[in-house]
């Protein structure tokens, strides 16, 4: 399979098949270093972990392992991944690499940026939901009892390893997860992605995670959200674009207590979002339909769940980075493939009473 690459101005993200591999060549071309500190999770480590440490020389990488799940998204697990790096006696001269999927990316990056003040890292996403998403642009950061991400720094990486093979072991609902990133990115800035999205969806064989479809898509999420984060990378404008979805998905995400995927809590958000957009009479007649059915076809919850109060979602959505002045502020769709709010710094506020409406 041929690979690909989407260059953003200070790196670039390298798409294909069999590219762990060739990982440790990558990585001492892109951030070469003294020592290696590869920050992985008890899912993907047993797997990968093995594999890169080996490639970029045993001798100089240590394993660092962390418990899988966005529970574990914490400045108590930042604290004790850089106190054991620490202890291991990594210096400036470390290179990190974040082995895993989007938990992992956030964590290992908010390391690097934290650790001595700074070092490279190397994203090297294994879910479908990091490779589109969470690897590219350079957010990092942890979780806390308010809510998602609320503690973090933007990081850029070196470089950005997306080896689509890990995909044929990954977990169905994993696959779906990522899937609402996919549809997301359509919908705030490609209709005809959207489209080929929901049309390879909709194949009665389904997707195949490893094949030449997945890799066109994987290629155009990154090429979406790369072009966005380069005009704006620190999200002082159209950046915020990509938080369609995102108010009441990281909402309902915290609500559940992490239970939800992010990606399924996401779906939720964009559904919701997509037919605030249309009460607010910003978003054209039927784009909540077109976002629901592919919400539906992805496999992906649609609605709150039944044991979730609206008002225990607005109270979280208060608490979410996006707030302003006391009032929320949402990313919202014109229609599939464009964006409202270019006027309001593609930020809109709106009223709780109108999101009550909505979400009740």
């Amino acid at each position: 399979m041929t690979s690909r690459e989407v260059a953003l101005p200070a790196y670039r993200v390298m798409i294909g098949g069999g590219l762990l591999g060739q990982l440790g060549e990558l990585v001492r071309r892109v951030a070469p270093a003294h020592r290696y500190a590869i920050v992985t999770d008890d899912n993907v480590g047993p797997r990968y972990a093995g594999r890169v440490r080996d490639s970029l020389d045993a001798s100089r990488a240590t394993v660092f392992t962390i418990p899988a799940g966005e529970a574990h998204k914490t400045r108590e697990t930042w604290a004790r991944l850089t106190d054991d790096m620490l202890g291991a006696g990594f210096g400036r001269d470390t290179t990190v690499i974040a082995l895993g999927g989007g938990v992992v990316g956030d964590l290992a990056g908010f390391v690097a940026a934290t650790f001595m003040r700074g070092v490279p890292y190397v994203q090297v996403p294994t879910s479908l939901l990091a490779m589109i998403d969470a690897s590219v642009g350079g957010k990092t950061g942890v979780d806390t009892p308010h809510g998602k991400n609320l503690v973090g720094a933007f990081h850029q990486p070196a470089a950005v390893v997306a080896d689509i093979d890990a995909l044929s072991t990954l977990p169905p609902e994993q696959l779906r997860a990522g899937m609402a990133e996919a549809i997301k990115h359509g919908v705030i800035a490609d209709r005809a992605y959207f489209d080929s999205v929901l049309g390879a969806l909709s194949r009665p064989a389904g997707l195949d995670p490893c094949g030449q479809t997945m890799l066109d898509l994987v290629t155009r999420s990154v090429e979406i959200k790369s072009g966005i984060v380069t005009r704006d990378e620190r999200e002082a404008g159209v950046r915020k674009t990509l938080n369609f979805g995102h108010t009441i998905g990281h909402a309902i995400e915290t609500c559940s207590g992490y239970s939800l995927l992010h990606g399924e809590a996401v779906a939720i958000g964009m559904v919701y979002e997509s037919a605030l957009a249309e009460r607010l009479g910003l978003a054209e007649a039927g784009t909540a339909a077109r976002v629901r059915d592919a919400v539906r076809a992805a496999g992906l919850p649609h609605a709150r769940p039944s044991s979730m109060t609206v008002e225990a979602i607005l109270d979280a959505s208060r608490g979410d980075k996006k707030a302003r002045a006391g009032r929320v502020e949402y990313a919202l769709p014109a229609r599939i493939g464009a964006m409202a709010g270019a006027d309001q710094g593609w930020a809109i506020a709106v009223s709780d009473a109108a999101a009550r409406e909505t979400l009740a």
